[in-house]
């Protein structure tokens, strides 16, 4: 007994890939994978500045910590960078120290340089300094480096930049909360603009939509469908964005050598992977309006 197959009419259809059940990327996709990707990568910039900021900020604080300038007065019967160098040699003996050393006159002219020009230094004077680097774990204070000086029969005054590291610290601060609160503002503006553009697109399909559900699809279905779309072309664009956003980083980073662009602002090339999160995140807002869009219009919400 033979089988004979069922009419064509009967016969149960393949279900259809859901890609084909929207349709094809339009130009309006299009443009909203641009904005996308333009803020994605200024969201991306703002991140690795925010980095660079807060690691050149608490670079400055500590360098203030880790260093104190010595004056030095020599005495009548001895000479100014006699007097330094036996100051350097003393200091560097004292627990909690890590090394001294005396500032010549032309180490001192190159600092000073920039701010009086060429042509004052040959006749300026300058003081005797000595500059003293601190043991990281366990500091010298002020008070022990003064009474080594003292006993070694030297005239010198102990700056520990206490009198202005507070504020620093605090601009060090400063810098930092303005340097996040600037990736906060531009990463809570490419999420609103992924939500708004994606129940804007939603809604020029709401006819598709309704077809979708008249012909037996479940809400959960459509919702995925679109989700599907929505967060892959964000994910695509949100990727492009942080690729240029990473080779712009990169190459100031190779460019500005071992501090990076500038001393302050260092970038480093680990800041790089924090560029790998704004795609994802960019994909999980766009999939998130998706679902709540389609299924606000499916229960008439919408």
């Amino acid at each position: 007994m033979t089988h004979t197959p069922p009419p064509a009419a009967t016969r149960r259809r393949p279900l259809p890939v859901p890609g084909e059940l929207l349709p094809r990327e339009r130009w309006d996709q299009r443009w909203l994978a641009a904005v996308i990707g333009v803020l994605c990568f200024l969201a991306c910039i703002a991140a690795v500045g925010a980095l660079a900021a807060d690691r050149a900020a608490h670079g400055w604080a500590g360098e203030l910590r880790g260093e104190a300038t010595v004056q030095v007065r020599p005495r009548v019967d001895e000479t100014g960078p006699t007097s330094a160098a036996r100051a350097a040699e003393t200091l560097a003996g004292v627990d909690g120290v890590d090394e001294a050393h005396a500032m010549d006159r032309k180490e001192a002219e190159a600092l000073l340089r920039p701010w009086v020009g060429e042509a004052a230094l040959p006749d300026l004077p300058l003081p005797y300094l000595v500059v003293v680097k601190l043991s990281a774990d366990n500091p010298a204070t002020p008070q022990a480096l003064s009474s080594a000086l003292a006993e070694a029969g030297l005239d010198a005054s102990v700056d520990d930049h206490s009198l202005w590291r507070g504020e620093v610290e605090s601009a060090a601060g400063m810098v930092t909360a303005l340097a996040i609160a600037a990736f906060v503002l531009i990463a809570g503006a490419t999420a609103a603009v992924i939500a708004y553009a994606t129940r804007a697109g939603m809604t020029a399909q709401s006819s598709i939509i309704e077809t979708l559900s008249l012909n037996g699809a479940s809400d959960r279905h459509i919702a995925g469908l679109y989700q599907a779309l929505f967060g892959k072309l964000a994910l695509v664009a949100g990727a492009a964005g942080a690729a240029v956003a990473a080779l712009v980083m990169g190459l100031l980073r190779v460019i500005g050598g071992q501090s990076g662009v500038t001393p302050a602002l260092p970038v480093w090339f680990s800041d790089l992977f924090v560029l790998v999160v704004c795609p994802l995140l960019a994909a999980g807002t766009a999939v998130l309006a998706a679902r709540l869009t389609a299924l606000a219009k499916l229960s008439g919400r919408g």
